[in-house]
């Protein structure tokens, strides 16, 4: 913290752009050398930011790619690696393609293993220089907005921390949102 004082530009949008903040809250998904294959993007030519409109959704979203990275670093210990998550409000100001009922008719859109059709259709979001979706999560039974245009977004406020603890060797996985008192738990296997 110290050092990324030193070093930090001046902004008047620090809680958007402050790199050691968990990344940048906004600017981070856009930004190239952090581009990842993602629901509606192949990660090489453009970057999607997520939210969700209920902290719960975002809780299922990112336990799910927690517990991937922990698998791929952690695997085999047999113990509760907790990390601490801010979550945030931010305002999208944009028309969004609501896709939310369209799931009953075109099912890859909630599709976990595979991303084929969802990348699809954010190159044609993307093509067609659109602001973003707004989605069924493929994760719980909540709704996710995927933003494809950065200046969309503004206005990012902290709203709370949420503690993960996750063993993936016992598939578990508790949120806090104080201290020793859980919040949600699952198995996180469930998420796949």
């Amino acid at each position: 913290m110290a050092a990324e004082e030193r070093g930090r530009i001046a902004t008047a949008a620090a809680l958007a752009t402050r790199p050691f903040d968990y990344g940048s809250v906004i600017s981070y998904s856009f930004d190239a050398s952090h581009w990842q294959s993602t629901r509606f993007s192949d990660g090489t030519r453009y970057g999607v930011w997520y939210g969700a409109l209920e902290v719960e959704t975002t809780v299922y979203e990112t336990a799910h790619h927690w517990r991937r990275f922990l698998l791929d670093s952690y695997g085999e210990l047999d113990r509760a690696i907790v990390t601490d998550r801010r979550v945030c409000d931010v305002r999208c100001d944009a028309l969004l393609i609501d896709l939310r009922d369209k799931h009953a008719e075109f099912p890859d859109l909630v599709r976990r293993d595979r991303y084929t059709f969802t990348h699809q259709v954010g190159r044609i979001v993307r093509e067609q220089d659109l602001s973003g979706l707004l989605v069924k999560s493929a994760r719980c039974d909540g709704i996710n907005g995927a933003i494809f245009r950065p200046e969309r977004l503004s206005s990012v406020r902290e709203k709370m921390f949420i503690t993960y603890k996750v063993n993936v060797v016992r598939d578990t996985f508790i949120a806090e949102r104080a201290r020793g008192r859980t919040w949600l738990s699952f198995a996180p296997s469930s998420l796949e």
